[in-house]
């Protein structure tokens, strides 16, 4: 999966050594996207793509990331586990996505355009109010 966005916050890298004895370190980050209404997404990195992919705070992004669940001590837990960053619009991102390199673009979205005269409204609509005279009258029964 993949989003596009900004990154808004670069938590600090955290690490240990796992019951195994392996060392690991994970660094996480919060990304924003550009839609009408933005979402904020934390997600992480986890051991060496700590180091390969490092991301700053206002850097724009397109993260591949995979999403993951568990279960612990009966309650479920959801990890966004990123495994690839590269900078939003690159090549890399349009490589990543070819299907949508065919796409046509999104539409632009204005007013609805006036229906030609002549043209039959759709079965059961309601036709539109009738035209009203807003001048100035003295004659109308307006509370205020």
């Amino acid at each position: 999966m993949e989003i596009t966005g900004k990154i808004i916050v670069a938590l600090p890298e955290v690490g240990g050594t796992s019951r195994a004895g392996n060392a690991w370190k994970k660094r996480e980050y919060v990304l924003e996207t550009l839609e009408t209404y933005p979402k904020k997404v934390a997600f992480n990195f986890f051991g060496e793509r700590v180091d390969q992919f490092p991301l700053n705070v206002g850097d724009m992004v397109t993260v591949s990331f995979d999403i993951d669940s568990r279960e612990f001590n009966g309650r479920w837990y959801v990890d966004i586990r990123a495994w690839k960053a590269v900078p939003a619009g690159s090549e890399g991102a349009a490589a990543a996505a070819p299907a949508m390199a065919g796409a046509p673009a999104a539409p632009a979205y204005g007013p609805a355009p006036q229906m030609p005269q002549g043209y039959a409204q759709a079965p059961g609509a309601v036709p539109p109010p009738p035209a009203v005279d807003l001048g100035s009258s003295d004659n109308d029964d307006l509370p205020f």
